[in-house]
């Protein structure tokens, strides 16, 4: 073999077993009329299976998420159905507040994840997140959408651009460490 096959051949293996990192490929936050939602797609590089093991388990929130301070699975509802409780901390400005959700999970294996908060036992009207698995390019897209309705006072004006800024910086700074944690599940 030539110096310059050698060459080609070390770039080739080279850029063949570089990793590719977990990418955003679209973000939209919204607020209409005291609603906000979130819709975006992640790219991840990791199983379908292994994203959602990390995905299904509250407890791992904390591990991904700085504005959430607690997070934990609960033993199922009356309905047989699986429960979580997330408390939250959030800064906009001079104002901060810790909020809690509690709720119950609907799931289909590998699929979807869909989270509902009791508005009961929530600072929260309205919060309902799901999470969709795909297989696509070797990894895992995962669609979320989420929407929530906030019971406490958010100042008009500059509250909603402010919540909505912090509802896409978090995403961005969390795609990388949920990533590294999916890629660290074993599955057997």
């Amino acid at each position: 073999m030539t110096i310059r096959g050698c060459c080609l051949l070390l770039i080739v293996t080279v850029l063949s077993s570089t990793a590719r990192a977990a990418e955003m490929l679209s973000i939209e936050v919204n607020h209409e009329e005291g609603i906000y939602t979130m819709k975006s797609e992640v790219w991840f590089d990791a199983t379908v299976e292994q994203v959602y093991e990390m995905f299904r388990h509250w407890d791992n929130s904390t591990k991904f998420s700085s504005a959430i301070v607690e997070s934990r699975d609960m033993p199922p509802d009356e309905q047989g159905r699986p429960r979580f409780y997330v408390l939250n901390r959030g800064c906009v400005l001079f104002f901060c507040k810790s909020f809690e959700r509690q709720g119950y999970v609907e799931s289909e294996l590998n699929v979807v994840i869909f989270a509902f908060a009791d508005p009961e036992k929530s600072d929260f009207q309205i919060s309902n997140e799901s999470w969709r698995f795909l297989e696509r390019d070797g990894g895992t897209v995962v669609t979320y959408d989420f929407e929530m309705q906030p019971k406490f006072w958010v100042p008009p004006g500059i509250g909603p651009y402010l919540i909505k800024r912090k509802l896409r910086n978090n995403s961005d700074s969390a795609v990388d460490r949920i990533e590294v944690l999916a890629q660290a599940v074993d599955i057997e």
